[in-house]
């Protein structure tokens, strides 16, 4: 399977009167339950909390229960950026929460295998493409290919997650992906495989992952809820991380015993489990959202909608500068172990494996908290470009590796902040198309960053081209910050003596004891 995009912050809290009596009593008899902490015993214990707080919500389907555009009062035109989606239904519950939901236990199941075997995919691609050409131009070609139909066609993908039963549709997607990949494996294991062939099969399964990745993302909240959506997008970047260490280890020994095309068709055989999972679930147990009818200008309205919501729009906005320019270690990473440290194959696969394991203790921290809030996400942002800047002026390999696994903390912590963050504060009918926004930015800016920071690296060493995308990410952070700050009316407070239970650095009110301003409590 296709990583997920980005990865989810702001906690939302709301002092608005709702116009439901039902979904206030809910979110109160909510607040005061204890936050379950562990993983029950046996496979039916995933009951609604909501349901049980809320006696008329017994017989309603979940998709007829009080959703955030519910919750607006009659005057209001915009969406409120706090609501039942918020505070209430989002605390924290353990590291594993979401598991204890049936229908996500399955998925997740599913996802760690096919994780694994998209890994697999990934090495096997790159090694066959350069055993066929001898080039890593054509290697990057066959990158460029792949992502290539996410920079063009990424925001049409959410507008059909937004128009189809996503479970369905993503049972559609994963099967064509596994299609792609026995393909792929038959061409090479018969010996008739060439790059153009291989370049085909990148651009399909490009194609594929436009409609895949948003309705991934979006089907998320339709199995576990708003309490615990930030700790499954967490869980998904674990599980993903996870697969990055295993999967190209085993890819490494496949090839090496039968070659690439069986590392293809192990891959293809891997979405089954994506699929049993999907069609194991309990219908009745999910939320679904209602699909919307087709109709023109639907793309042009979820752009509106995101430009409007200034909580919706800077956390993208930053999502697009990180995504291009931060993240672009496969050119980096390469050019400080072969011409700055002068390493091995085998030390380069530590820096790789540096920045997985930091990637993944950096999901398991955030599958700790709950929602985050968006000077959280900023935050996690400025980090990350700043230890990209010290990394640049790493004296020696070990001292680099070692900032690697800071950064791949940092850098996990915003992706799952950015992706829960933007999930939690949509209306569910507009859901798809803004994580088609979110995947677009993130990921479809790497055609585009991915050759500048080449030639810069190339052109004046990668420690420059290090340098210089952690000052874009950075100085995107600060700016984003700048402008959160001044809409929420809000302030940076430093108090070098903040006494018992102060704060050194704190996020406080810019005039009077309260902020006015809608955006407040998000941030």
């Amino acid at each position: 399977m296709t990583p997920p995009a980005a990865a989810s912050a702001a906690a939302f809290r709301t002092d608005d009167p709702t116009t439901d009596p039902a979904a206030a009593s809910a979110a109160a008899a909510d607040t005061q339950a204890p936050a379950p902490t562990g993983l029950p015993g046996n496979g039916d214990d995933d009951p609604d909390e909501r349901t049980a707080a809320d006696p008329a919500a017994q017989g309603r389907p979940h998709s007829a229960r009080p959703s955030p555009a519910t919750t607006l009062p009659a005057t209001s035109s915009a969406r409120p950026l706090s609501s039942p989606t918020g505070a209430e239904f989002t605390r924290p519950g353990g590291m594993f929460s979401s598991l204890r939901v049936r229908n996500y236990r399955y998925y997740f199941a599913g996802q760690v295998v096919s994780n694994t075997g998209t890994w697999m995919q990934r090495i096997a691609q790159d090694w066959l493409v350069l055993s066929l050409t001898g080039s890593p131009l054509a290697v990057g070609i066959t990158t460029a290919m792949q992502f290539l139909p996410m920079l063009l066609l990424g925001l049409f993908g959410g507008v059909l997650a937004d128009r189809m039963p996503k479970r369905r549709l993503l049972i559609y997607t994963q099967g064509a992906m596994g299609l792609l990949a026995a393909g792929l494996a038959v061409l090479t294991v018969g010996g008739v495989v060439t790059p153009y062939y291989v370049y085909f099969f990148a651009l399909l399964l490009g194609l594929v992952t436009v409609v895949d990745n948003p309705t991934r993302q979006a089907f998320v909240s339709e199995m576990v809820g708003p309490k615990d959506l930030a700790n499954a997008v967490s869980l998904n970047a674990a599980n993903f991380q996870t697969a990055r260490l295993v999967g190209p280890a085993v890819a490494g020994l496949l090839i090496a015993a039968v070659g690439s095309g069986w590392a293809f068709a192990v891959n293809a055989l891997s979405f089954a489990a994506v699929i049993g999972g999907l069609l194991a679930m309990r219908e009745s147990e999910l939320r679904p959202t209602e699909p919307i009818a087709r109709e023109k200008g639907q793309l042009r309205e979820g752009l509106r909608y995101v430009r409007e919501r200034p909580e919706l729009l800077w956390p993208m906005v930053l999502a697009g500068f990180i995504g291009t320019f931060g993240f672009n270690f496969p050119t980096l990473l390469s050019g400080f172990a072969y011409d700055t440290f002068e390493v091995g194959a085998g030390q380069y696969g530590l820096l790789n494996t540096a920045m997985a394991i930091g990637s993944l203790t950096g999901a398991l921290l955030a599958a700790r908290r709950g929602v985050p809030r968006l000077r959280r996400l900023v935050g996690a942002a400025l980090a990350f470009g700043a230890l990209e800047v010290v990394a640049a002026f790493a004296p020696d390999y070990w001292t680099f590796a070692l900032l690697l696994m800071l950064i791949g903390v940092f850098g996990l912590s915003f992706n799952t902040s950015v992706n829960s963050s933007l999930q939690l504060a949509t209306d569910p009918e507009m859901r798809g198309r803004v994580m088609g926004l979110l995947v677009l930015v993130f990921t479809g800016g790497t055609p585009i960053g991915a050759p500048i920071v080449g030639w810069v690296t190339a052109s004046y060493g990668p420690r420059l081209g290090l340098l210089a995308c952690g000052l874009v990410s950075a100085a995107a952070a600060g700016v984003v910050g700048l402008v959160l700050a001044r809409s929420a009316d809000l302030r940076v407070r430093f108090d070098l003596h903040p006494g018992r239970g102060g704060r050194v650095v704190a996020v406080v009110p810019r005039t009077g004891a309260t902020s006015k301003s809608e955006l407040a409590p998000a941030c």
